[in-house]
């Protein structure tokens, strides 16, 4: 899983990474990073999709966020045994009564008391 969450998250690192210091014309003295490049890169995405390459970005947020749910429901199956122990075990309510006398008793009184 460390790998396939790898392969995700460097993409976008690097994505958003260039799409940001591009799109604010933060270039550092390299020309990947100019704004020319960055309006270019969209207007040809824009051409060979057929569509306003203003809209570009946001179709790429949302196919993240979706790729995101994707790898976390892909992580959560892989782990069900560990969840649904843990959830068990929250719902118990074991709690120690050292923990539960830390957490009723009175607080540090005031000096004026």
């Amino acid at each position: 899983m460390r790998t396939i969450f790898t392969l995700w998250a460097a993409p976008m690192a690097i994505f958003w990474g260039w799409f940001f210091l591009s799109a604010n014309d933060m270039n550092f003295g390299y020309v990947m990073l100019s704004r020319q490049v960055h309006d270019f890169a969209f207007q040809l995405y824009g051409q060979m999709l057929g569509i306003d390459p203003a809209i570009i970005p946001g179709m790429v947020a949302r196919t993240c966020v979706f790729d995101f749910f994707l790898l976390m429901g892909l992580w959560a199956f892989r782990r069900r045994r560990d969840i649904a122990a843990w959830i068990r075990q929250r719902r118990q309510g074991d709690i120690s009564s050292d923990r539960l006398g830390r957490a009723t008793e009175a607080g540090p009184t005031l000096p004026a008391e």
